[in-house]
């Protein structure tokens, strides 16, 4: 059996190989390293992929949400509601900002942000809710948008996690995680479904104004050269990056499908364990794309469960150890710990097992055998 790894980058690269080394010679020999026709080949691609008006390549998935907010003018004091259980980087750009933070409580089966939590936050000051598509989960976008026109808010997507997976609207329609806000973010760091061989990341929007504002932030707020007539950064997706992308791009959905194949292998072994709960899906399976798969543990150490994974060479991850809302970074007199009952529960619970595209049976069988011998 192949050594188990948490992604395996190497064995997908292989796959992929005589393309990737063909797209980067070429970017080598025109010397186009920045903004040059590999990036607007993958931005094109990547636009018909998602069905979506514009697609603005930048660094990385922080720089796009940072950016997003930018570009919507949201000013210092105003209030971004998001979820308390996620990676700090959500918050961490609403922080750099000046904004305020608003963490909320999130579904239990799901890990999303809960809808309700996110109407019972809302004041005066609030201007925009940040849902997370969380581990490659939709989250509830119809009823958050709905909730967002009612009190006039901004809807921004963060996707780093969710890229490729489908939401269903209570009509049947469909459309893809990142493209139902006002506008959507995503990372293209190297373990995510679409990853780069370095750093990268996308916004995404349907609106025109909006559009043309955020291509002029990404590149120091200039829209003619050497007229700055907008605070931007320095955010560009290089060409190298865009070619690795450009590639992979055309396998994401067989690429989710097969962590979806994994998923279901992992779900099969566990089915029916009274201290293991594996993921749900909402809709069809193809509103989840298994960015992490990840457990919940009832009545048993987790912790336990991770030394007993890693003695046995199995590598596994908890995904998050910590709430936002006890982070130092981020803590305020404002929450109250009754507010974080779902998420003060799942910090404890949480484990995510290895989810890549290249496992393999025997490699899926050995995983759920050492998780279920822990328990017997």
């Amino acid at each position: 059996m192949r050594k188990i790894q948490m992604v395996d980058l190497q064995g997908q690269y292989q796959h992929i190989k005589p393309q990737v080394e063909k797209g980067m010679q070429e970017v080598l020999e025109s010397a186009m390293f920045i903004n040059g026709p590999a990036v607007r080949d993958f931005q094109s691609d990547l636009e018909s992929y998602l069905d979506v008006k514009h697609v603005i390549p930048c660094a990385n998935g922080t720089d796009a949400l940072q950016v997003a907010m930018m570009g919507l003018g949201l000013q210092p004091g105003d209030e971004v509601i998001t979820a308390d259980f996620t990676f700090a980087a959500t918050v961490e750009v609403i922080a750099l900002l000046q904004l305020t933070p608003v963490l909320v409580d999130v579904l239990p089966d799901t890990f999303n942000i809960n809808p309700e939590a996110v109407r019972k936050a809302i004041t005066p000051k609030t201007k925009a809710i940040v849902p997370v598509h969380l581990f490659g989960q939709a989250a509830n976008m119809e009823v958050l948008m709905d909730i967002a026109r009612e009190h006039d808010l901004y809807v921004i997507e963060d996707n780093a996690q969710g890229i490729g997976a489908n939401y269903t609207y209570s009509d049947g329609t469909k459309a893809k995680t990142g493209t139902m806000g006002h506008v959507g973010s995503t990372s293209f760091f190297p373990s995510k479904n679409l990853g780069c061989y370095g750093d990268g990341g996308a916004i995404f929007t349907n609106d025109d104004d909006l559009a043309h504002t955020i291509r002029g932030i990404v590149n120091h707020g200039m829209y003619e050269r050497y007229h700055h007539d907008v605070v931007g950064v320095n955010s560009r997706l290089d060409s190298l990056q865009a070619v690795v992308l450009k590639e992979k791009l055309q396998y994401l959905d067989f690429y989710n499908e097969r962590r979806k194949y994994a998923a279901l292998s992992y779900d099969a072994h566990f089915k029916n364990h009274p201290k293991i709960i594996t993921p749900v899906r909402e809709a069809d399976c193809d509103s989840h794309v298994f960015h992490q798969y990840t457990l919940r543990i009832i009545d048993a150490d987790r912790d336990a469960l991770v030394k007993h994974l890693q003695e046995k060479q199995i590598p596994c991850g908890v995904y998050y150890p910590i709430p936002l809302h006890l982070q130092k970074a981020y803590a305020d007199s404002r929450y109250r710990e009754e507010s974080f009952e779902v998420t003060n529960r799942l910090v404890k619970e949480v484990i995510s097992l290895p989810m890549h595209t290249e496992l393999d049976d025997a490699q899926l069988s050995y995983i759920a055998k050492a998780v279920l011998d822990f328990f017997s």
